[in-house]
């Protein structure tokens, strides 16, 4: 991988369609560069005119400056802008950052325009971010190559905004600072011709100026290389990342596995396994990371909060939001209870969220007594602005905390935004409301708890076995697969006439369920290929009479009643092969109660899936069931984690998985499709 600095640290630039006339982008862009310390090159082969430093090319620009740039930036049309590269990369130019639209994203003419954008980054080895946006900052090298006006006043800081699009860039960039956040670098993908995402990560994998990473995903084109480079650089600092496309559904394989697997769940559940912070909108994101990009607590998979609030009704807001996201608010103990007497009214509430009353006097010393408390590992604080109760900035700061605080702080608009400044920049996140409060705790919490998981995230599991099969394969087939995984099937027998499954009757006893053995038909039940409960041989004739020609049949002992689940293994076109654990029945898909997993995984991650789910209490002994062994089901989800290590296999699936009453569970029907045998010889992500 090539270095990005001559893109974002460039000692010289040239502007190629850089303009005197008002209005167009190459004066915009010029007027935009104008802070940047070093050279700037103005080239325009249509007007050049050197007395008033317009040059005819970037070799002659150069010349005549007496520096190569490293960095080109095209404001011309696309239909040259290729031809132009090649030149300015013949000059001695190694980045370029190309601003025009009309590439791929216009269809027709663009996507030749874009082919041939493309064969100048292979044939010259020049790194070019877009083509079609708006450009990048990077405020603390006075670069600001943009033509968005007001950008030039952004202030330096620790955050860095990577996103896929120009827009959404410098969105973020204003957002971060009406927050009182600064920017190291911000980035517009564009259309990510040859810049992408993963590049700018491990570019900022580097930057010891970075605190916090803002993550903007539009598409995840490169799958693995993405969740690879967030999964480096998580080790430094955090990543907040904001997935779009929550409504996509897009084309899946015939089973249940690829409809719960849209693009936008495997995209977050990919970058959330990385050890990314997810958020579900832009003012979060800014939450989040603002949060992050001041404190950062040691890895915990579950840290305690400790609660202050001035006002009763505002602190519960945020207690509940906290609670309801399954952040542990612990009861302080009894030692801290009996300090907080001694400085509180005695009407107050004292054992966690720990309620003032007002803004008190005593506000220090309680955050200081609740932060010293065992079981808390971050303090959050909220008040109202009420200068003749207590200087709250004041005593915030002076706090000498066993933990990192978070504030909120409401009052007077203006009163109130330069508060959250001034708390700022001492190091104590501080939000407008109870709700963005919240995000910024979880999103402290989350960090410290992904953090944990990558620590204990070496991949164990079965070994694959090896797979002798060709063509489609029924449920039988599929089966004995599982069982060889060492994952529990029902006794079954397999049957080509009516004779035969008579024998299997009397075998296996009553009650057992029939159904036809076909490899084409995969939803067996919505053909009527299903019969159950059959005790006798008369229920079993009238079984075969109901049901469709098939050219064997298969007799199972049935299982007893149980909760059931959904657990697959399929082949992403992006990031490869993706692990999912639903609810049974239609809670999986109608709610969406599912949880995913890059394969292959760990063991701590296998186990944590059925956490995610919102119906997890009634595989853990809900109303006296009996709950699931989970290490029994954690060896099912690693064992077709391993099955997908065969690249023959593009999925399977057992749905449903069963409880039974020991615990244990019990694949029921089993799906396993096979790739084309030209899909076989590409990369392992696919």
């Amino acid at each position: 991988m090539t270095t990005l600095n001559p893109l974002f640290a460039p000692r010289a630039i040239a502007v190629l369609g850089a303009s005197a006339t008002p209005g167009k982008l190459g004066a915009a862009m010029t007027d935009s560069l104008a802070s940047f310390p070093g050279p700037v090159m103005k080239v325009n082969s249509g007007r050049p005119d050197p007395d008033r430093g317009f040059f005819p090319t970037a070799d002659e620009a150069a010349e005549a400056q007496g520096i190569t740039p490293d960095l080109v930036v095209s404001c011309i049309p696309a239909a040259v802008t290729a031809d132009a590269l090649r030149e300015a990369a013949a000059a001695g130019a190694r980045a370029a950052l190309v601003c025009a639209g009309g590439f791929a994203e216009a269809g027709g003419d663009g996507a030749l325009y874009q082919q041939a954008l493309a064969e100048v980054v292979r044939d010259t080895g020049i790194r070019v971010l877009g083509p079609n946006t708006s450009g990048f900052l990077a405020p603390h090298r006075r670069l600001t190559a943009s033509f968005v006006p007001g950008v030039a006043d952004l202030e330096p800081g620790p955050v860095a905004v990577v996103a896929a699009s120009g827009g959404v860039n410098h969105a973020l960039a204003f957002a971060l600072a009406e927050a009182g956040v600064g920017l190291r670098l911000g980035v517009g993908l564009g259309n990510s011709l040859d810049v992408t995402q993963a590049d700018v990560l491990d570019h900022l994998a580097d930057d010891d100026g970075v605190r916090a990473v803002a993550l903007h995903v539009e598409t995840a084109a490169e799958g693995r290389r993405l969740t690879e480079a967030v999964r480096r650089l998580t080790d430094r600092v955090p990543v907040v990342a904001l997935v779009v496309g929550r409504s996509d559904i897009g084309d899946f394989a015939r089973s249940h596995t690829g409809a719960l697997a849209t693009s936008w769940r495997v995209t977050r559940a990919a970058l959330r396994q990385a050890g990314a912070v997810l958020v579900d909108d832009e003012r979060d994101l800014v939450d989040a990371v603002t949060a992050l990009s001041r404190v950062r607590l040691p890895a915990d998979p579950r840290p305690g909060i400790g609660l202050v609030t001035a006002q009763a009704g505002p602190g519960l807001l945020l207690t509940d939001d906290l609670r309801s996201h399954g952040i542990q608010v612990p009861p302080l103990v009894e030692r801290t209870v009996k300090e907080l007497r001694e400085l509180l009214p005695a009407l107050t509430y004292l054992n966690n969220p720990v309620d003032t009353g007002r803004p008190s006097p005593a506000l220090t010393q309680v955050v200081e007594r609740v932060s010293e408390d065992p079981g808390i590992d971050v303090t959050a604080v909220y008040g109202l602005l009420e200068p003749t109760a207590v200087d709250l900035p004041a005593a915030l700061t002076a706090a000498r905390t066993a933990t990192p605080l978070v504030a909120v702080v409401g009052g007077p608009v203006e009163q109130a935004r330069q508060t959250r400044r001034q708390l700022g920049k001492a190091g104590i996140p501080c939000a407008a409301t109870p709700a963005s409060g919240s995000v910024m705790v979880r999103a402290l919490v989350e960090d410290a708890a992904a953090r944990t998981r990558l620590e204990t995230a070496d991949v164990t599991g079965c070994g694959a076995p090896a797979l002798p099969l060709s063509g489609p394969v029924d449920e039988h087939t599929a089966k004995g697969v599982l069982a060889d995984l060492g994952i529990r099937t029902p006794v079954s027998r397999v049957c080509a006439d009516p004779a035969a499954a008579h024998t299997a009757l009397d075998e296996l006893g009553g009650p057992v369920v029939v159904k036809i053995l076909d490899a084409e038909i995969l939803h067996k039940t919505e053909v009527g290929g299903v019969q159950v409960g059959i005790r006798t041989h008369q229920e079993l004739d009238d079984a075969l009479a109901r049901m469709p020609a098939s050219p064997a049949w298969l007799v199972e002992r049935m299982a007893p009643a149980g909760p059931e689940l959904i657990v697959g293994v399929r082949r992403d076109p992006v990031f490869g092969p993706v692990l999912a654990l639903g609810a049974g029945g239609t809670a999986a898909e109608i709610l969406g109660d599912v949880s995913l997993r890059l394969a292959p995984l760990s063991a701590h991650e296998a186990d944590t899936m059925l956490d995610e789910l919102a119906t997890r209490e009634v595989f853990l002994g809900a109303r006296g069931a009996t709950p699931v062994d989970r290490a029994r089901l954690t060896r099912v989800l690693l064992a077709l984690s391993s099955l997908a290590a065969d690249k023959t296999v593009a999925e399977c699936e057992i749905n449903p998985l069963r409880v039974l009453p020991d615990g244990d569970v019990v694949a029921l029907d089993a799906v396993l499709l096979l790739r084309d045998s030209r899909d076989q010889g590409g990369s392992d992500d696919a």
